[in-house]
């Protein structure tokens, strides 16, 4: 373990405050140099934030990372602990479902959710994920170079499997894609992302009634079927918006991302094609490498306690920096660099805990069966546009490209 221990409370609080947005900046694939700083400096510092909020604290250690997300007795991930901070408007916007629930209301939704995503579920989807891939390529073929990677493949293929997944109308996605869009993008405020939230759920709620009048194949009929009488339209939908933002926007990214990452590595990508390298390695150094979700949900301290030998008082705001955790030391002498022959350790991509993404093994299902066979396809494919023309994103919750011209 290579993070350095963090100063005592009282010199932590009297040195320079992290600025706000330092955990949303990015160069191209990697965090914020003065990112790494400040986790080798101080993994667990506190952030500039607004005159009259609770106290911010930015974990960017790895051990510190996983200490906070995976302690649900001294923080909560409930909303509505902001309320009389001053921040009333995000309390009274809680989202609900699975992020922002604590137990025993997250054990009982999750443990509905959880049969759906047993690897016996997963692997009976192999062949419609491999049906979409191969539709999306083919698409690509017809028409021909240029091509917008991230708009004709990295979006499309998970929003169709998701949302056949969860039985979504293809008449309703475009909305919904919108909306996910939206949530991630702060360039707004977080009252604009809660805003998007709840549009989503409205749409959604609008779904889950006519389920339950005419269910269509997928998630959602299968949990009204089977838990119509003991969840709510509302719970109903917050579930399916946890699902449909979490297994689209994040695996588009991961897409997109993963594939110029590959494509400014030749060797990589060469031993993707040739199955050199073993496709489940290289997937999981990219999740790694790229860590697209930037900060985990919010954590509230419920009780007091100490991460990295940093008091932190009940009511205190603390956010974990996934994309910094997955560049400390702990995972070898060079973790900037994307290595499949790393020697294994556990990375943060989709968090960590509890609140760990519920549909990890879904976008690792993806990854891997469409970023070899989109290479396969066309072994001449490279980016259409300079290094320094590719529109990356700026300040975003996912962190992404906004388009990618390609050729081959």
């Amino acid at each position: 373990m290579t993070s350095c221990p963090a100063a005592a409370s009282p010199a932590s609080g009297s040195v320079d405050p992290v600025p706000l947005l330092l955990p949303l900046l990015r160069n191209r694939f990697d965090p914020d140099a003065d990112l790494g700083e400040v986790r080798r400096t101080r993994p667990v510092a506190r952030l500039d934030a607004d005159d009259g909020v609770p106290p911010v604290w930015l974990v960017t250690g790895y051990d510190e990372v996983r200490r906070v997300l995976g302690d649900s007795s001294s923080f909560s991930n409930d909303l509505r602990h902001l309320a009389g901070t001053g921040l009333e408007t995000l309390a009274a916007q809680n989202p609900g479902g699975l992020g922002f629930t604590d137990p025993p209301d997250h054990t009982r939704l999750r443990r509905l959710l959880t049969p759906e995503f047993t690897g016996r579920r997963l692997q009976a989807l192999v062949p419609r994920i491999e049906t979409v891939v191969r539709s999306r390529i083919d698409a690509l073929a017809a028409q021909g170079p240029p091509a917008d990677l991230v708009a004709d493949f990295a979006v499309p293929v998970p929003s169709q499997v998701i949302g056949e997944l969860l039985g979504v109308p293809e008449e309703d996605r475009d909305e919904l894609e919108k909306c996910s869009i939206a949530r991630f993008d702060t360039f707004g405020s977080m009252e604009d992302s809660l805003t998007a939230v709840n549009a989503s759920l409205d749409l959604l709620g609008e779904l889950v009634a006519r389920h339950r009048v005419d269910p269509r194949p997928g998630l959602l009929a299968n949990l009204i079927a089977r838990h119509g009488d003991d969840l709510s339209d509302r719970e109903l939908a917050e579930l399916a918006d946890g699902l449909l933002s979490g297994g689209h926007e994040t695996t588009a990214s991961m897409l997109a991302l993963g594939t110029l990452a590959l494509l400014e590595q030749p060797s990589l990508a060469d031993g993707l094609r040739t199955g050199r390298i073993p496709v489940g390695r290289l997937v999981d150094e990219l999740l790694r490498h790229l860590s697209v979700v930037q900060v985990a949900f919010p954590r509230f301290a419920t009780s007091p306690t100490s991460v990295g030998g940093v008091a932190i008082e009940v009511g205190d705001i603390v956010l974990c920096s996934l994309s910094g955790a997955d560049r400390d030391g702990v995972f070898g002498a060079h973790p900037d660099d994307i290595d499949p022959d790393r020697v294994p350790v556990p990375h943060l991509a989709f968090g960590h805990g509890l609140h760990r993404c519920l549909g990890a093994e879904l976008g690792r299902l993806e990854l891997r069966i469409a970023l070899p066979a989109l290479l396969g396809a066309f072994p001449g494919l490279a980016p259409a546009v300079a290094p320094d023309r590719i529109a990356f994103r700026e300040y975003s919750l996912v962190h992404g490209i906004r388009a990618l011209p390609v050729t081959w």
